[in-house]
């Protein structure tokens, strides 16, 4: 449906987007909840104000479309943060530092969903069965997902397991604490990389298979390269504020791999069904009306029953809480101005990231 025209705009806009993020970042800060609050209503605010111009300018179906795929790529990106969130933590970055990793990976995943989409729209156009085979891809993760959510440990992550992390130690030193916002340093006459590094890297081999389960799921939806694009880059811009606003929240959506699981299986059946068509006409197949109507259906469900199931552990924890600064009971200690000095002057306030 694009034009040149609208794909270079796009992708312009896209980048002046990434370039106005990294001169926010360029000062190590703690990002606070007014000011995450005020980025994610605006990366929510010009995604739907977009998807209101398709719609006024291409009709109901198209609007349709894109609002579908932005629903499932963003149910998907929340998904996506429960692992950063993880990363951060496995690696001890500092709060001040980290939105720069979380941009680092964001700028990784757009370059790697661009990369997809093409391959993406390449095979549909002269595969007929890649209908087919990006819907066994799309079962085959729900059924992981479904697994894992039932096993509990669907966001186990184990840094020194990670391929991606060995690869890097085995050919480049890392220091023992982080450097502020660089990404290597040169001590002993040597390059080391630092901790800020290999976490980049752990999110970019993350941001792969995110790639692989969100470009065949958006594609289930739309078959445009431009509205899966779209779609895609418009969810990731919003991920480094949506971070910070859901951090805590996050830990509530307990049945979310529930519903990621069920939406995905959905639209790997509707993939199967889109083949099928093709080849027998009596197949039916399943509006994007309908689409839009049950992944809305799966999120509210899932996120009713999540915070119904954990209502009970925010008393508990006001309880346990109350009049203590920990939940031992201990007062929390503040640190020294002496200490705090230190933090502020370099970024840091983790203990030694090496260690992992």
């Amino acid at each position: 449906m694009a034009t040149p025209m609208m794909w270079a705009l796009t992708i312009l806009a896209v980048i002046v987007l990434i370039v106005v993020d990294f001169l926010i970042t360029r000062r190590p800060h703690e990002v606070s909840m007014r000011e995450a609050l005020g980025w994610s209503a605006f990366y929510i605010a010009l995604p739907l104000a977009f998807g209101g111009w398709i719609w006024a300018t291409f009709g109901s179906s198209i609007g349709v479309q894109y609002l579908t795929g932005y629903l499932v790529e963003k149910s998907l990106s929340v998904d996506n943060l429960f692992v950063f969130m993880l990363l951060l933590s496995a690696f001890a970055v500092p709060a001040a530092l980290q939105q720069r990793v979380l941009l680092l990976g964001i700028v990784g995943a757009l370059v790697l969903r661009g990369v997809f989409i093409a391959v993406g729209a390449a095979v549909l156009a002269n595969l007929s069965w890649a209908f087919l085979l990006f819907g066994a891809i799309l079962l085959a993760t729900a059924v992981k997902i479904l697994r894992d959510q039932i096993k509990g440990d669907d966001h186990a992550i184990e840094v020194s397991e990670l391929r991606s992390v060995k690869l890097i130690r085995r050919f480049m030193p890392v220091t023992d604490d982080y450097r502020g916002p660089a990404l290597s340093v040169r001590e002993g006459g040597k390059r080391m990389l630092t901790p800020l590094a290999v976490v980049v890297v752990a999110i970019f081999a993350a941001d792969v298979v995110f790639a692989v389960d969100s470009v065949p799921a958006v594609y289930g939806i739309t078959s445009d390269p431009y509205l899966v694009f779209a779609t895609n880059a418009f969810a990731l811009l919003g991920l480094r504020a949506l971070y910070f606003v859901l951090q805590t929240a996050l830990s509530k959506l307990v049945h979310l791999g529930y519903g990621l699981a069920t939406i995905l299986a959905f639209i790997g059946v509707k993939l199967v069904l889109h083949w099928a068509h093709g080849i027998w006409a009596g197949v039916p197949e399943i509006p994007t009306v309908a689409s839009l109507g049950v992944i809305i259906a799966v999120l509210v469900i899932v996120t009713f029953t999540s915070l119904h199931a954990t209502r009970n552990d925010d008393d508990g924890e006001a309880t346990q809480h109350a009049g203590t600064g920990d939940a031992s009971g201990t007062p929390a200690v503040e640190a020294s101005d002496g200490e705090k000095s230190d933090q502020d002057r370099d970024g840091s306030s983790a203990s030694r990231p090496g260690a992992h």
